[in-house]
């Protein structure tokens, strides 16, 4: 077996990176139009691609922020329909960008790492248990942080993997300062009333059967709102579509998710 010298990984790397944009280069020409815009690249395109696996659990659940999405991703800069909104989300309904203020990012969606990473006046802290370019090791379970020390939270499609989950918001409900906002979003089975989890179902073919993916622990019924209320959140779900221009409506031309809403939860200022 040939083994590669560091700097052929290194060059590996480095060429791999390059195609990528170069790709992302030829996709932004390609699809460059009038009927779309992103908002993480502000590149104006013709279409969004679609993104997601095909689950049938989703389907026959109603399942909203998961599975197959026709408005997925951005040719241009390979944005997700999760990125763009809770991007949106950010910059029209928090202070935060620009605001001096910290921001601990779980499992860093790459299209918001890259903003919120060059955003000189606040304090960005990523965080994962397995991934390697981020900041911090940290088991959501178990964060190391003092209390009260981040204004935001961004922990999107996390929940959905990590068996104990009530044990995961407390810990995020913990860290945040008072009145500090988590964004939690989650694919949420809405023909669901109650969470659907068991345990004990731990093999790949068994999980995609009973919750739509093989790393997924639970599929979430609508009840997972009361699920953070109670590990201590204040839970108004936001539907982004009565916003109308600041989110591309009525003609949807940011290419988001309709059916989704913003999962922000507060820690409240007295608790």
């Amino acid at each position: 077996m040939k083994t590669l010298l560091p700097d052929s990984i290194a060059m590996q790397t480095i060429m791999k990176s390059v195609r990528y944009h170069q790709k992302l280069i030829f996709n932004r020409f390609k699809h460059m139009g009038d009927r779309y815009s992103c908002p993480i690249c502000s590149s104006d395109i013709d279409r969004f691609l679609p993104h997601g696996i095909t689950s049938s659990v989703f389907e026959a659940n109603d399942v909203v922020g998961g599975g197959y999405r026709e408005l997925g991703i951005c040719p241009a800069c390979n944005s997700t329909d999760r990125e763009r909104l809770v991007y949106l989300f950010i910059k029209n309904e928090l202070d935060l960008l620009g605001s001096g203020k910290r921001v601990l990012h779980v499992a860093p969606d790459p299209g918001l790492d890259r903003i919120l990473s060059r955003e000189p006046k606040i304090e960005y802290v990523t965080a994962d248990l397995m991934a390697q370019n981020v900041m911090v090791k940290m088991d959501v379970t178990d964060i190391e942080f003092p209390d009260d020390t981040f204004d935001c939270i961004l922990c999107n499609h996390v929940l959905e993997h990590v068996p104990n989950d009530l044990q995961a918001m407390r810990e995020l409900r913990r860290v945040l300062k008072p009145g500090g906002v988590a964004i939690l979003q989650t694919p949420i089975a809405y023909s669901r009333k109650r969470t659907y989890e068991d345990s004990s179902i731990t093999s790949r073919e068994d999980r995609i059967l009973a919750f739509g993916q093989f790393d997924h622990v639970r599929l979430y019924g609508i009840d997972y709102f009361n699920r953070l209320s109670d590990a201590g959140f204040a839970v108004d779900p936001f539907d982004w579509k009565t916003a109308d221009a600041d989110y591309g409506m009525p003609d949807n031309r940011y290419g988001l998710n309709e059916n989704e809403l913003m999962v922000a939860a507060v820690k409240p200022l007295l608790s």
